[in-house]
């Protein structure tokens, strides 16, 4: 392995953590979070190695989310399924077809064009942003704050026994994810561990350890907004019916309810109803198509993409091949059905939180030891209008 030439660590401490997270824009939010994780990083990886710590893996996961919360691409890429869509053009006519049975006078030569603003799928991309928004601020306040707080008492300028550790610990809270936080205790307990580790096979068998334990806690904290985001395509079929109605008869709409009012009480589903909710449901498939492509991607560095729904491909490096430490054994044998194979590591469904932690246990042990993780998520350039407050220049 080439030890990467690690770039000097910008001290953050939790106060500045805690102003970043005060940032109201979500998109810049995101950015400085991004870069506050590598800085965090750094700092970690003087004293534990150029080995990845959990904020290496977080810097990419970071600037990830960052897209889907800036919608980048998302719009276009959900306009091009929906027109590609066999299904979405046939529940459009359809609609449109029903429509003019009960009246509509609609001269349209495209009926997909004509819906799609009506059904509004930009609102469910609005959704997803918001959530992975709030997923994004939510992991950063607890455990970015807490890698600050671990920098500041327990790092170079503290006592190196067991004094600041134990203070460090006492000031999280016992019990089990999502509100207890056991896990980050043990974690960066092994992180101190890890920094006096002679061994290293040891010593790296200690870091994963540790990050597979915060990982574990975020992902559980995670999990509302996660199965949010995914399922942001979700609506009630209702409403859209509401807004065809609205659009397609200006004048009488409340006519045209009051038929398919009457329809209903009588148990009978008109066929315009029938043509609408098709048209939901091909809308909602291919939202949560889109999303999902969209979420189930991560480059970690400028050398690797992954599609977090394939297998990784790659092998475990040197000294995490064969597994000596007892309780990252015991840990990998609950979290990680393949244990000794990167096979089968591909996340079946994201929502699922057993699926995407044996994905990120694999992710994590495989990449571990790969320099490109310690790559700057910015430029130079990027960085110094980061630093002054502004969005730096596209591409981000």
């Amino acid at each position: 392995m080439s030890t990467p030439s690690l770039p000097p660590a910008r001290r953050l401490t939790p106060e500045d953590v805690d102003r970043i997270a005060a940032i109201a824009d979500p998109v810049i939010r995101n950015l400085q979070i991004t870069q506050a994780y590598h800085d965090l990083s750094a700092g970690a990886a003087a004293r534990l190695g150029p080995v990845a710590n959990w904020c290496t893996f977080a810097t990419w996961a970071s600037k990830q989310a960052g897209r889907t919360i800036r919608k980048e691409d998302l719009q276009r890429s959900l306009e091009a399924a929906f027109r590609s869509s066999p299904t979405a053009a046939s529940a459009a006519s359809a609609v449109i077809r029903e429509a003019s049975r009960f009246g509509a006078n609609i001269r349209v030569s495209e009926p997909l064009a004509t819906v799609w603003s009506v059904v509004d799928p930009a609102a469910a991309l609005d959704r997803a942003s918001a959530a992975v928004a709030r997923g994004n601020l939510r992991v950063f306040e607890e455990i970015g704050r807490e890698f600050a707080r671990f920098e500041v008492e327990c790092g170079p300028n503290s006592p190196v026994d067991a004094t600041s550790l134990v203070r460090f610990i006492e000031g999280l809270a016992p019990g089990e994810p999502p509100d207890g936080q056991r896990y980050l205790r043990q974690a960066f307990a092994r992180y101190h561990r890890a920094r006096f580790e002679v061994d290293p096979v040891k010593r790296a068998q200690l870091v994963l350890l540790a990050n597979l334990e915060i990982g574990f806690h975020e992902q559980t904290r995670l999990q509302p907004e996660i199965a949010e985001a995914l399922n942001a395509g979700v609506v009630d079929p209702r409403d859209v019916r509401d807004r065809v109605i609205e659009a397609l008869f200006p004048v009488a709409k409340w006519l045209v309810r009051l038929r398919l009012l009457i329809a209903g009480l009588l148990g009978r589903r008109s066929l315009l109803d029938v043509a609408i909710d098709a048209l939901v449901a091909e809308q909602q498939r291919l939202i949560r198509q889109v999303l999902t492509l969209h979420l189930l991607s991560i480059e970690l560095g400028p050398a690797v993409h992954l599609q977090l729904g394939e297998d990784l491909g790659v092998g475990f490096p040197p000294s995490l091949r064969e597994i000596v430490l007892s309780e990252l054994r015991d840990l990998l044998d609950r979290i990680d059905p393949t244990r000794d194979s990167a096979q089968e590591s591909g996340a079946v469904d994201w929502a699922d939180l057993g699926d995407r932690v044996h994905f990120i246990a694999e992710m994590f042990r495989c990449f571990q030891e790969s320099p490109s993780l310690f790559e700057p998520p910015f430029t130079r350039a990027q960085l110094d209008r980061l630093d002054a407050g502004e969005r730096p220049a596209d591409p981000l």
